[in-house]
């Protein structure tokens, strides 16, 4: 499997391309992030110059099928909201009608970096189920 990996800082405009990783570096880059310091850099900051809340992306190329991580709160007392895109036939008015959409998202709040591992974790062993199930 392909992995792509990008990182949001909140105060670049620019998304910061990683480009691609193995599936052993997947969650030593995310535990690598220091979450604390990019929080602590926008926590004076006015809004209109913070681009973005602190994100790691990671997306599998093969099927893709993409988590977003990303930090919210403060240095010290932050959760991760975290947003699983993948292709996927939706059905819409009772189920009447289906669609495809190339990338739909869901996302979960007030995950902590052991939820956030376990969902790398799935992404990594292609647990695409567990994803599914638990983001919903």
């Amino acid at each position: 499997m392909a992995f792509k990996a990008t990182f949001c800082d909140p105060l670049v405009k620019d998304i910061i391309d990683l480009g691609f990783v193995s599936q052993g570096q997947i969650i030593d880059i995310f535990n690598g992030i220091y979450w604390d310091k990019h929080l602590s850099s926008i926590k004076n900051v006015p809004e209109y110059k913070i681009f973005y809340s602190p994100s790691f992306e990671i997306e599998n190329l093969d099927n893709e099928n993409g988590l977003t991580i990303s930090a919210v709160g403060n240095a010290g007392n932050y959760e991760f909201y975290i947003f699983y895109k993948r292709p996927k036939t939706v059905k819409k008015l009772f189920g009447l009608i289906s669609k495809f959409e190339k990338g739909y998202l869901t996302d979960i709040t007030g995950q902590n970096k052991s939820d956030v591992i376990k969902f790398l974790t799935a992404l990594i062993k292609n647990d695409l189920a567990l994803l599914e199930r638990e983001i919903k």
